[in-house]
């Protein structure tokens, strides 16, 4: 069985089932880049554009999760937990109004999940359907 890349604890499901309510389908992009630094973002769907770099590691409470391309060449080999605590982060992820923020926490894959991974291949790159296949960028 391949290992998942990315979950999410209670308490950041329990906030993202709140934005879901508020602002309908969501998306979550992990950039290495500018603002918040490498903090996870959240972000109403048709806001956020999924580019053909940007890498998919699955779905956490019903919101697809991506990860910038350079980024995931350094954290491939990392487990990622989407988690939230009090406070605001600088960015402009949706629930900055909240008082509350995303935050990423992480762990190694073990050798054996290392070994499954690589078995299993590369995560795929660009826009996803929520069933994991590709789709044309107007589609995310």
């Amino acid at each position: 069985m391949t290992p998942v890349r990315v979950s999410v604890t209670p308490a950041a499901a329990a906030l993202l089932r709140q934005l879901q309510a508020e602002h309908g389908e969501l998306v979550f992009h992990q950039s290495g880049g500018c603002c918040d630094g490498s903090s996870p973002m959240c972000y109403p769907r048709g806001d956020f554009r999924i580019g053909g770099r940007d890498v998919y590691l699955g779905v956490i409470a019903d919101v697809p999760f991506y990860i910038g391309g350079q980024q995931y060449e350094y954290w491939q080999h990392t487990h990622l937990t989407i988690d939230v605590v009090p406070g605001r982060g600088g960015g402009f992820s949706i629930e900055a109004p909240t008082g509350h923020r995303f935050l990423t926490r992480s762990r190694l894959f073990d050798d054996a999940e290392c070994d499954a991974l690589a078995a299993a291949g590369p995560p795929p790159r660009g826009p996803q359907s929520s069933t994991g296949a590709a789709t044309s960028p107007t589609d995310a």
